[in-house]
């Protein structure tokens, strides 16, 4: 099975300076022209049979250009949704800083109205076993979602214990290629975007 996990285009937070997270901005302009360099390009180099996506309009809107050029079956997971920051959602980060310090809980517990750290690793975990088991082992599949997100599906992946302090950066429309053929699991690519504007 080969996964395309491919994070959002740019979107208004992202001028804003704001932290998105669970605040449901759009894509900008640049953002529309990303997906749709992105979609060019996936059409070109793979035969997609099933598209998911997180249902916040940033990749909602960036998927959009996927199952049109596709005509793969695209599917809505809230799951795939980006780490709910609760309170901090959408505000500039001086005003976070101020009115929301950071604070270290055990990753069972949460503040600021936010997700624990432990329920969105959870999340990673069920999508990646639930897409595993809804496709053949010869399917594509494109999942379009967030940087948190990616990072979360990267540790399911490969068995990452909570503890290390592993990220996975992603630009915009960034394509991360996985096989899965039996036990084994490879990395064909990370962050790619040679169709980025």
């Amino acid at each position: 099975m080969r996964l395309l996990i491919i994070r959002h285009g740019e979107s208004e937070a992202d001028i804003l300076h704001v932290y998105e997270g669970r605040a449901d901005f759009e894509l900008t302009e640049r953002g529309h022209k990303q997906a749709e360099a992105m979609s060019e390009y996936v059409t070109q180099n793979y035969q997609i049979d099933r598209i998911y996506c997180s249902p916040l309009k940033r990749t909602a809107q960036t998927a959009e250009y996927l199952r049109l050029k596709t005509n793969a079956p695209l599917f809505l997971e809230e799951r795939l949704m980006e780490f709910n920051n609760g309170l901090i959602a959408g505000l500039k980060p001086d005003i976070v800083a101020e009115k929301y310090p950071k604070q270290e809980v055990p990753r069972h517990l949460s503040v600021y109205e936010q997700e624990s750290a432990l329920e969105f690793r959870f999340r990673g975990e069920y999508m990646l076993s639930k897409m595993i088991y809804e496709n053949q082992g010869n399917s594509t599949i494109a999942v379009v979602t967030h940087g948190g997100m990616i990072s979360q599906l990267y540790r399911s992946f490969f068995g990452l214990p909570m503890e290390r302090k592993f990220s996975f950066r992603t630009g915009d429309t960034g394509i991360h290629e996985w096989l899965i053929d039996g036990d084994a699991r490879s990395v064909i690519r990370a962050n790619y975007q040679p169709h980025n504007l």
